[in-house]
């Protein structure tokens, strides 16, 4: 087995991870749950743009909320990079462009969203020439353009994630059972956005709505609590001596 010695710059790495994943967790869902639950409809974006145009101070707080988890995510997606670069620098590498491209695809919906706003808003100076009706599907175009980014940009992050907790699991840094359950539930949003792409008729079935993650969300919450409190150790090694 490798031991890999651990330096004071992958344990201080370790511990800004374990923050990054309560906070990247706490505003992902205030986002899911609290905004876009009580202003999205599924399969309806007419109503979902009244619903933004009747609540715009919540959407706002939706897209700030957003911008402040890529934020996160791009100081986690480094801080790993650090802890887990000596156990396989490629693999790591990889992972991190994966994450990278999740980011970019991120702020794109990001965009999408808060243009959205602005349509829905009449703060369009730009568009004199367009009625009403003609902002409001501009709108849901980019409502709905925000929503293909989100599947996009979910399966190149189970792609990065999974990869992460490969090398969670090789380096021993963090107990075996945890990283195997990071494998496991990073595959759940690699598999279904791209089984939804392939499949129209699963975009709409349950089976798609475990993306939104509850496996990943476990093994994140529980991996930031074990970098807070235990950091990374080397893993121990058994010495045996012949008779």
């Amino acid at each position: 087995m490798a031991i890999y010695i651990i330096d004071e710059s992958q344990r201080k790495a370790a511990r800004i991870a374990g923050l990054m994943y309560p906070i990247t967790i706490i505003t992902a869902n205030i986002v899911e749950h609290y905004v876009r639950g009580q202003l999205v409809i599924h399969g309806d974006a007419m109503q979902t743009a009244k619903n933004i145009a009747a609540s715009a101070q919540l959407f706002r707080l939706g897209v700030a909320s957003d911008l402040l988890t890529l934020v996160c995510d791009v100081i986690l997606v480094v801080a790993l990079y650090v802890v887990l670069k000596p156990i396989n620098r490629n693999l790591a590498l990889l992972a991190v462009f994966w994450w990278l491209v999740e980011c970019s695809m991120v702020a794109t919906t990001i965009a999408c969203d808060f243009a959205a706003l602005l349509l829905l808003s009449g703060a369009t100076g730009s568009l004199p020439a367009l009625n009403t009706e003609h902002l409001q599907e501009l709108a849901r175009l980019s409502i709905t353009m925000g929503t293909a980014g989100n599947r996009v940009a979910a399966l190149f992050f189970g792609l990065g994630s999974t990869l992460f907790c490969y090398l969670w699991f090789k380096s021993r840094y963090v107990p075996r059972v945890l990283a195997g359950w990071g494998i496991l539930s990073s595959l759940v949003p690699t598999v279904i956005p791209f089984a939804t792409i392939v499949f129209s008729a699963l975009a709409d079935a349950p089976l798609r709505r475990a993306r939104s993650g509850i496996p990943i969300a476990i093994f994140e919450a529980a991996i930031g609590l074990w970098l807070l409190i235990k950091g990374i150790q080397p893993p121990a090694v058994e010495v045996t001596t012949s008779a």
